[in-house]
């Protein structure tokens, strides 16, 4: 019961809150949420008598804000100014397009104003901002100036659609920003497993030609020779590798049960009394280890210098185990799991090639975590 009184009282707070919410966040000054809330709450009840107040109260004030703050921006030093002066016309219109789907709220604001005529007065010339600004940093020649250049022309075309060249423009500064890096993953020095490390070696060329954290960071292949001039080189090769070594263990012991039924005897009366006693068994269990592991290392060299800028070493193990028992003696005074483990049978182990997957798969996951940490802010 009180557990009930407690939530009945807890929703009386949040409802009382949330009819009160549209005017406590007209107090703070937030003239468009206000606005919104006060339009929601229309939508549902269009004769709140609250929320119209609120409404009448806040949308004039948030339209004068944004109004101002165009007015300001205009008469503005900044570079992107017809882009900003977009952004404060699009968060009225918001507001138009709230009221106009909401009938209580029309009744308040039967007029809301909407400056669609002015974003499209505006858009040219903020397409054309962003687009001097790209020209400008490219003209510097760095990476990082191009990136900028990438996002301003980007921006740009969200603004007009093909503006002038700016699908060429973009091709261009994403070239000039993107840190290139050449993969060579060393062959490993074996046949016996050699479909494996093919296996293996796939999935990281896979990962890293396919590498999308980041669009200005991208990997390529030896074999691509048409690239000139890339800007890092990443070498990976195993160090060292074993695969199949085996581990006999043998672990022999007296089990004994001293709560055991062993036998009856007969009373006086006739009636018979079990007998307890101990039995035992000698017990003999059997467990079977194939290891195999590994240590690769990644360096990542700066390609003109071929000065080692990150040297990394990721190991890896897998231990795949049979086990199995036997026993002499009265079973009685084993365990369960005693007895079940007398019922298993030595197994056969994977192939090698499959021991080699198993235990690359905590490299591959080492590899591709460090990768993506070093290069995503690249």
């Amino acid at each position: 019961m009180k557990r009930l009184h407690y939530l009945f009282f807890i929703v009386i707070i949040v409802y009382f809150s949330n009819c009160s919410s549209g005017k406590k966040t007209l107090e703070k000054g937030n003239y468009y949420q206000s606005s919104v809330q006060a339009v929601e709450r229309l939508r549902k009840n269009p004769s709140h008598k609250k929320s119209q107040e609120v409404l009448l109260s806040s949308y004039p004030l948030a339209v004068n804000y944004y109004t101002d703050r165009v007015y300001n921006i205009q008469h503005s030093n900044d570079p992107f100014k017809s882009g900003k002066m977009i952004e404060q016309y699009e968060m009225m219109n918001a507001l138009y397009e709230q009221i106009m789907r909401s009938p209580g709220a029309l009744s308040v604001i039967p007029d809301p104003y909407k400056y669609y005529d002015e974003i499209r007065q505006l858009t040219e010339m903020a397409a054309e901002e962003r687009y001097q600004s790209a020209l400008q940093a490219l003209s510097y020649g760095t990476r990082e100036s191009a990136k900028q250049a990438y996002y301003d022309l980007m921006k740009a075309d969200q603004y007009v659609s093909n503006y002038k060249d700016t699908g060429d423009k973009i091709e261009e500064a994403l070239d000039m920003a993107t840190l290139k890096v050449v993969v060579d993953q060393i062959p490993v020095p074996t046949v016996n497993f050699q479909l494996s490390v093919d296996f293996f070696q796939d999935q990281v060329d896979e990962f890293l030609f396919h590498y999308n954290n980041n669009p200005f960071v991208r990997f390529y292949s030896t074999k691509d020779t048409w690239l000139e001039n890339p800007d890092q080189i990443m070498v990976i090769m195993f160090d060292q590798f074993s695969v199949g070594n085996t581990n006999n263990l043998q672990k022999t012991l007296i089990a004994e049960n001293d709560s055991v039924e062993v036998g009856k005897v007969t009373l006086e009366d006739g009636s018979e009394m079990p007998v307890i006693g101990e039995v035992k068994a000698e017990y003999t269990e059997y467990t079977r280890e194939i290891i195999s592991n590994g240590l690769l290392s990644m360096k990542i060299l700066e390609a003109q210098t071929e000065r080692i800028i990150m040297h990394e070493k990721f190991p890896g193990e897998f231990v795949w185990v049979s086990r199995w028992a036997s026993f002499n003696g009265d079973e009685r005074a084993l365990t369960e799991e005693q007895i079940e483990l007398t019922k298993y049978k030595p197994r056969n182990p994977p192939p090698p090639q499959d021991l080699f997957i198993e235990f690359t798969k905590p490299i591959y996951s080492q590899i591709t975590s460090t990768v993506s940490n070093y290069y995503n802010n690249y």
